[in-house]
């Protein structure tokens, strides 16, 4: 898809099927799903951005799934991202991806991550090609965050705490493991204060796009 007279700050296209494949194939254009968790949403993104510049690819209900690429891209170079060890907390990288993604999307509403999206998610970590990091106390998982590997980026989608700071944890504790198999960049997606504080930048599209061009990094290591 050439993204170069897409918008900005909107959805870039909406519909198609949402697999691992089709979404694998989107991180590497630069495209992140943002799907309506209900038919209300669906007919609100349709009331709001029909007639656009977005152009419809396809599906029953073209509305019920947008394509993003915000332009500047929020990014966080791994070296800014450092684990800073807790009394009674511990990391590990991989170990519990369905748990995960489970605690991100509860009690979020509206439900973006739907059953379709966290599907094609379990199946990209099946691939190698999903990673998460986790925090623990005990046996207690009580923060995560989870992200897409292409090229030297890992394309963030959520994260979640139960103990506060535990989310920030398991993020650093992903850029320190990417790091060091030779990844450069966190993709934060959204922009806001949150991820300006933990050291984002802003990459224009262009840029951010040739990254993503660049050769695979291996999977993070536990």
């Amino acid at each position: 898809m050439d993204l170069s007279e897409a918008p900005a700050d909107g959805p870039v296209a909406f519909g198609g099927v949402l697999d691992a494949a089709t979404l694998l194939g989107a991180c590497r254009a630069g495209l992140f799903p943002f799907p309506a968790a209900d038919p209300v949403l669906a007919a609100f993104n349709e009331a709001r951005w029909a007639g656009g510049p977005a152009p419809l690819v396809g599906g029953a209900d073209p509305y019920a799934l947008a394509w993003w690429s915000p332009d500047p891209r929020p990014v966080l170079p791994v070296a800014r991202l450092r684990a800073r060890r807790r009394t009674g907390l511990h990391c590990t990288v991989g170990r519990a991806f369905g748990r995960v993604l489970e605690e991100c999307r509860t009690e979020r509403e509206p439900r973006w991550m739907t059953d379709e999206l966290l599907a094609a998610l379990e199946q990209l970590h099946r691939d190698g090609r999903a990673v998460s990091g986790e925090v623990w106390a005990g046996e207690q998982l009580v923060g995560g965050a989870y992200g897409i590997r292409v090229g030297p980026v890992l394309s963030l989608d959520s994260m979640f705490h139960r103990r506060p700071g535990a989310g920030s944890l398991a993020l650093a504790e992903l850029a320190t493991r990417f790091g060091a198999v030779g990844g450069r960049l966190l993709d934060a997606q959204w922009d806001s204060p949150h991820v300006r504080s933990l050291g984002a930048e802003l990459l224009p599209r262009e840029r951010y796009l040739a990254v993503l061009r660049e050769p695979d990094t291996p999977p993070p290591g536990d």
